[in-house]
């Protein structure tokens, strides 16, 4: 027999992790991490070459040593044209993030109230339902934008000529005004009983759960908590001494003063987004519904139980498991889809940046706050809804 030869030094060495499955493996990822390695070091040193070249600073401190210079029609904090480049960038990142939640709630709402229509016994308002989707699923969500952003420019009045809807709520070309509750002393101690309120409601929740999943028995939760809620409100109020009354939208000289106002920019990115998103999600929960076993409906029929009482205790919580998985990745493109909002002008994160980056050249630095922003969004949103998830999951016995 011919024995083979034996290969020494290091070729021995490196043929014999090979020939071990995990360190062929092990070998497999050094070789891409090293070309990763070189890829990201030819990236940095190409790019550190072309900011000197230009003569441009890298760095954050332009965030803070600079003033923006620009106004920002829309804030949800203080904030004029001397304020920093930083306080812009909040300011941009708090509007996206009003609407990114405001359209999360909305469309959560009439998705699945669409979702519901589509599988009704009404042929009528399941065929809109079915329209409705096909409508708005299948034409693109900037086209959306630019007609409800013209609708409303050029369909409704200007102020003067604005008649009250329901004599509470003016529709006009410089935006929606609703009635809106004040505060003499301001909000603080409200939105601390609020919060007392439901951490209350929370806990007595979490009991009664606790205690029937032990022992079976049924104990009310829900008007509990609200009137928790209420209870601690109505203290807080009681304590601080805050009067509230509700402001109504009036006509002053030629502009509206008084209550909410929202904007057309804002109007049209939750009227847009909201619709858009919706119909998206009325499939999704369409599709929850139908994979839920007809023996649990069919048992819950034989039971003597309304469909509306079908609805709500059965098919609905049984469909949920199968409607969240989809739903994350809903929310996820909603929340970067307002990006849009940069061809209608409103004031969000991605417009403020874009108006930085061309004022300062720091584009490097701007795109990179950007990408970072919305991907903390993206990943606090997939981590919420991944912990409800896992917490509505049946669990393997």
């Amino acid at each position: 027999m011919v024995e083979k030869r034996r290969i020494g030094g290091f070729a021995g060495a490196v043929r014999s992790i090979y020939d071990a499955s995990r360190g062929r493996f092990f070998l497999y990822d050094a070789i891409i991490f090293a070309l990763l390695f070189l890829f990201l070091a030819f990236v940095v040193r190409n790019v550190s070459a072309n900011l000197d070249r230009l003569h441009i600073n890298g760095g954050f401190a332009f965030l803070q040593g600079k003033e923006a210079g620009f106004g920002i029609s829309e804030t949800l904090i203080a904030y004029d044209a001397q304020s920093s480049y930083g306080r812009a960038i909040i300011v941009a990142f708090l509007n996206t993030l009003l609407v990114s939640c405001l359209t999360i709630v909305l469309s959560t709402v009439l998705g699945t109230i669409i979702g519901i229509l589509r599988l009704g016994h009404n042929r009528l308002l399941s065929r809109l339902a079915h329209a409705y989707v096909e409508l708005f699923r299948n034409t693109p969500l900037l086209l959306q934008l630019m007609f409800w952003y013209s609708l409303i420019l050029i369909s409704f009045p200007n102020p003067r000529e604005a008649t009250p809807v329901m004599g509470v709520a003016l529709f006009t070309n410089r935006g929606l005004f609703l009635p809106w509750m004040t505060s003499s002393g301001g909000f603080g101690w409200l939105y601390a009983g609020a919060a007392v309120g439901a951490g209350i409601g929370a806990a007595w929740t979490w009991f009664c759960k606790r205690r029937q999943r032990m022992t079976g028995a049924q104990i009310p939760f829900f008007w509990p908590s609200v009137a928790a809620i209420l209870a601690v409100l109505a203290l807080a109020k009681a304590y601080s001494g805050t009067a509230l009354s509700v402001e109504w939208p009036t006509l002053t000289g030629f502009r509206v003063a008084g209550g909410l106002s929202l904007s057309p920019e804002l109007a049209t990115l939750l009227i847009g987004l909201t619709l858009y998103t919706s119909a998206l999600i009325g499939e999704i929960v369409r599709s929850g519904i139908l994979s839920v076993d007809k023996g649990q409906i069919e048992a819950a029929r034989a039971l003597g139980l309304h469909e509306g009482r079908i609805l709500r205790l059965i098919t609905l919580p049984l469909a949920i498991r199968a409607i969240v998985p989809p739903m994350i990745s809903q929310y996820l493109s909603l929340m970067k889809n307002s990006s849009l909002a940069v061809a209608i002008g409103y004031p969000d994160l991605a417009s403020i940046i874009n108006t930085i980056i061309n004022q300062t050249g720091q584009a490097i630095e701007g795109i990179a706050i950007l990408m970072g922003t919305y991907l903390c969004l993206s990943l606090s949103i997939s981590l919420v809804l991944n912990l409800f998830n896992k917490r509505m999951a049946l669990v393997q016995r």
